[in-house]
């Protein structure tokens, strides 16, 4: 059975993210080094902060990152072999560290980086997200296009679409997609306008560390957030990286290129399961989550 491993993102943070996560090697020094980056104590916050305290970026973010990598490197030291690797939104940057386009180390500096910059953007321009359920993404990107200010941001699977932009824009489009059809439209608990052109400043502050970064060909084929093909070559993943802040994140769009592979089983690599709900709306995928189902029982149903 071929495998997709695939990595959640900012939302999947949870208290104790990292208790479960077998021992690795590396994840303490790691730690240090994430809490010099980001100047808070991780340590404390990823076992006792509040959704509140974990949801800042600059807490979600590196500690989401080194969950994802975690559980990543477990499952491959385990003989687990994947045809390829995607991450949503954050969980791209571990999908690229998994992958070996870059070390663990040099990925955790761009996701502290990254998360300082976005933590910037929202400051300066605060904004506002909502889920749109029962409405797929052509008709919800129709609407959204008449309406200044705000933008289709992340197309999660058929009938599960995120709109973000300026709050009263939001709101507005939410009104229209009530009337065009959509089932509920549900705000979500951000306080930025992430995946849109409010990010422009972050993103254009990031391809600069980027493009000083070291980025090697992924031994793993990556299916990217703005480019859901699988790639290989370190200056396309570069590039493709570089316009993720400010782009849709193609979700759909990868889960059915995970398809190519079938048969095949994606897993989600990192704490809770909203991946694996997302994944069961589209035909011919198999998904299990290793934080509900354990190791030993992915790797059992890999090898079956």
């Amino acid at each position: 059975m071929n495998s997709v491993l695939v990595f959640p993102g900012q939302g999947s943070q949870r208290t104790g993210m990292l208790d479960d996560v077998p021992e690795v090697e590396t994840l303490d020094r790691l730690l240090d080094a994430a809490e010099g980056l980001t100047k808070r104590d991780l340590r404390r916050l990823q076992r006792e902060g509040t959704p509140a305290e974990l949801a800042d970026t600059q807490v979600a973010q590196p500690l989401l990152y080194l969950s994802d990598w975690a559980w990543g490197s477990v499952l491959l030291d385990v003989g687990v072999r994947p045809v390829a690797v995607a991450g949503h939104s954050l969980g791209e940057l571990a999908a690229l560290a998994v992958a070996g386009v870059f070390s663990v180390e040099a990925g955790l500096e761009l996701v502290c980086e990254r998360a300082r910059l976005m933590a910037e953007a929202v400051a300066e321009c605060p904004g506002a997200m909502s889920a749109v359920l029962g409405l797929d993404g052509q008709v919800v990107a129709d609407v959204v296009h008449c309406i200044d200010d705000v933008w289709l941001a992340n197309d999660n699977a058929p009938g599960q679409v995120v709109i973000s932009g300026l709050r009263d824009a939001v709101a507005q489009a939410g009104d229209a997609l009530l009337s065009a059809g959509a089932r509920r439209v549900v705000p979500l608990d951000v306080a930025g306008a992430f995946h849109s052109p409010m990010m422009q400043q972050a993103a254009d502050a990031f391809s600069v560390v980027l493009a000083s970064a070291e980025f090697c060909d992924a031994a793993i084929p990556v299916l990217q957030n703005t480019r859901p093909d699988p790639a290989t070559e370190a200056g396309e993943i570069r590039g493709a990286l570089a316009r993720q802040i400010p782009s849709p994140v193609r979700w759909t769009e990868t889960m059915r290129a995970c398809t190519r592979y079938a048969p095949v089983t994606l897993i989600e690599v990192g704490p809770g399961s909203v991946l694996r709900g997302l994944a069961k709306r589209v035909d011919g995928i198999a998904v299990v989550s290793i934080e509900d189902t354990g190791v030993q029982a992915v790797v059992e149903e890999i090898l079956q």
